[in-house]
């Protein structure tokens, strides 16, 4: 077998008969379990259903597209590698299937079928190694205690703890809470943390990213669906909501969903009942709902786009999580937390971060708030060739004079605005504000020599270089150069 000692489960969706029949006995004759079918919507009912290592799918079929399917197999099975199969291959439909998760890409008609089974072959290869990878860093965060409540939920900050205290106090409860904030804040770590400190924490914590599927797959996943609900619908089939019965669900992404859906979702809310696709009948089901948006909804309500008894029936608690750039002072904390994690699990011998490097991080904006700080780090503890990161093992936007800043208090600041701010935040202010004053006070006095300046600083010039590019736009990276110049 070429990935595993068990055989290789594939799912082949094609609606040309004749090429779906030849792929089957190629497929089976390579020694693969393979699963034939010519609908991409019961495709979707078999992947709810029963495991698969890789999936052939045809990129133009009637009911859904081949990138559409793609979609719902990477929603449904994300460990599945998709390999996408078309006659009318395009760079456009190409860049299409592999942004949205395709492995491969294969051009009909084929001129070797032995392509299609290296291509299988090499699949079930990299699900294979991906398989290992999951098993390993599930043994660890067992280990580590993983599964806890509030799991990675870090920070003392004054924000991040009021997150914490109202998971500890509404944790019980099982009214319905939304969680807002902006992109890689943590919503679902706090959603999490509800469930695991909750009455429920012995049943499922089920989670949908409600932007990732279109109308009809986004209400068959959450509400199922009844044989004959529509084309490809040969059987019934339970959605989330009945996998979640007793548990918690959580809707990511829930400023998304369109308006017929919402009215759906309104009802469970209100009388604690589904109606499934397809269906006259209602089921009961006992299900916390937490959702999450970085979406402005009421803003949606005042355009049309979400309904305003919806908001109010998902709003009972509110969550706002902070963005990272307002809790400066959890950053080293967060990237040492990271650093531990990736040390381990890459099992290199970095043990901290040097002083330079934690003060670019604390300098930096974070856009992609904690996401992209775990990201950071990740790349520097790949990158480090020593026991500590360096500045030089950090993501150029951090490092670079591109790089977004936190905001500067006014040269005017008074006691109220350093009282509006934690410690260690306002030092940080303080101190950007000097060396920012300081390093244009020389460099003017030098008359803009970096060289001159550095050596009256008492500083190598590589390192008074690097101070003086997160406040100059026109220093370029050339170590040659004394006179700064405008970029090009």
């Amino acid at each position: 077998m070429e990935a595993t000692e068990k055989k290789v489960r594939v799912l082949i969706v094609d609606d040309e008969p004749t090429l779906l029949k030849a792929l089957e006995a190629l497929l089976s004759k390579k020694g693969h379990e393979v699963v034939a079918l010519d609908s991409p919507i019961v495709a979707t009912q078999k992947l709810a259903q029963e495991d698969f290592d890789v999936a052939l799918l045809d990129v133009k079929m009637p009911e859904l597209s081949g990138i559409e399917l793609l979609t719902a197999v990477k929603h449904r099975r994300p460990e599945v590698e998709v390999i996408m199969m078309t006659g009318h291959a395009t760079v456009e439909t190409a860049l299409a299937a592999v942004k949205a998760g395709a492995y491969d890409y294969l051009t009909k008609p084929f001129d070797d079928v032995e392509l299609v089974a290296r291509a299988v072959s090499k699949a079930a290869e990299r699900k294979h190694l991906f398989d290992r990878n999951r098993q390993l860093e599930r043994e660890l965060r067992e280990r580590d205690g993983a599964g806890t409540p509030a799991e990675g939920i870090v920070g003392t900050s004054g924000p991040i703890r009021d997150v914490t205290r109202m998971i500890d106090a509404v944790a019980y409860s099982a009214a319905t809470v939304l969680i807002t904030g902006e992109s890689g804040t943590g919503k679902e770590l706090v959603a999490r943390g509800l469930h695991n400190k909750s009455p429920r924490r012995s049943h499922p914590f089920v989670a949908l990213n409600c932007g990732a599927l279109t109308e009809t797959l986004l209400e068959s996943e959450l509400f199922g669906h009844v044989k004959g609900a529509f084309t490809g619908a040969q059987r019934d089939q339970k959605g989330l909501f009945d996998a979640a019965d007793g548990g918690t669900i959580f809707l990511d992404e829930i400023g998304d969903i369109p308006l017929s859906t919402q009215v759906r979702l309104l009802r469970v809310l209100q009388e604690g009942e589904i109606k499934r696709v397809g269906s006259a009948d209602s089921v009961r089901v006992d299900v916390r709902v937490i959702a999450a948006t970085h979406r402005d909804l009421p803003k949606l309500v005042k355009a049309g786009r979400f309904r305003e008894d919806l908001f109010y029936r998902l709003n009972v608690i509110a969550i706002p999580l902070p963005p990272l750039r307002d809790r400066v002072e959890d950053v080293p904390l967060l990237a040492h937390h990271f650093l531990r994690r990736y040390a381990e699990r890459l099992q290199k011998k970095v043990k901290t971060l040097a002083p330079e490097a934690v003060e670019l991080l604390c300098g930096y904006r974070w856009p992609g708030n904690v996401r992209e700080l775990e990201n950071a780090i990740e790349r520097a503890v790949v990158l480090a060739r020593t026991d500590s990161v360096t500045p030089a093992d950090l993501p150029p936007a951090v490092t670079g004079r591109t790089a977004p800043l936190i905001r500067d208090l006014p040269a005017s600041a008074d006691e109220t605005a350093w009282l509006t701010m934690s410690y260690a935040a306002a030092k940080e202010q303080a101190l950007r504000r000097f060396e920012k004053t300081y390093v244009e006070a020389l460099m003017k006095s030098c008359e803009n020599n970096i060289s001159a300046a550095a050596r009256k600083a008492g500083m190598d010039r590589s390192n008074f270089k690097r101070v003086l590019r997160k406040y100059r736009q026109d220093v370029e990276a050339d170590p040659e150069d004394d006179l700064p110049r405008a970029q090009a």
